[in-house]
């Protein structure tokens, strides 16, 4: 009959994980035991329990192989050090390497100490401040082409503006004519007569006998 595969987590019920603390346990003690035996080869093995009780096993001396392991790993951290330090140590003679030679290519793009340098060395050296010219050339290029079409944008921009602040401005002209027009063609002259009726119509028939 196949087992089913455990699942690698927490055992939670108390009286489940103690019995398969002891199992498991006895297991491994005795795996170390047929290890040291078909091997030959010296095994100690240490367990604690969740309550803090010690299991052991050792095929010579646990103490001697807890020295011995102590020292082995000493000697282990000592060689891992001895080795970054090399590797730091060698990365930095790489590093001053390439110092120099930027301290000296440096040099020579500025025309410094060219006697010491051949005449193919100074034909290289021209053609790179000659590359490095066009490159620079290019990016100036570059650079005025971009700030002219913000300029042109912004131009525009400011142009279209100003056209719809002038037609704004025309518009609200023209309301405020059409509306004094208005005002003007509105008033009325009219005449003020203070007394009965009668006596506006005399006056007016006064007025138009006289005429």
């Amino acid at each position: 009959m196949v087992r089913g595969k455990v699942e690698m987590k927490r055992i939670e019920n108390p009286t489940s994980r103690q019995v398969t603390f002891s199992k498991r346990r006895n297991g491994l003690l005795k795996k170390a035991y047929e290890l040291s035996v078909l091997c030959d080869a010296e095994v100690a093995l240490i367990i604690f329990s969740q309550k803090g009780r010690l299991y052991e096993f050792s095929s010579s001396n646990m103490q001697k192989s807890i020295e011995k392991y102590l020292e082995r790993a000493r000697e282990e951290r000592g060689n891992e050090v001895e080795q970054r330090m090399k590797y730091l140590k060698h990365e930095a003679a790489l590093m001053m390497k390439k110092i120099e030679l930027l301290e000296n290519s440096q040099r020579k793009l500025l025309g410094q100490n060219l006697g010491a340098y051949s005449l193919q060395e100074l034909h290289e050296t021209e053609n790179q401040l000659q590359r490095s010219l066009h490159n620079v050339r290019a990016r100036k290029a570059q650079l005025y082409k971009e700030e002219t079409e913000k300029l042109l944008a912004k131009e525009k921009f400011l142009l279209e503006e100003n056209s719809k602040l002038r037609q704004k401005c025309e518009v609200r002209e023209a309301e405020r004519e059409s509306q004094s027009q208005t005002t003007l063609s509105s008033e009325v002259v009219t005449e003020l007569f203070i007394g009965p009726p009668t006596t506006r119509k005399a006056r007016d028939f006064s007025t138009f006998t006289s005429k």
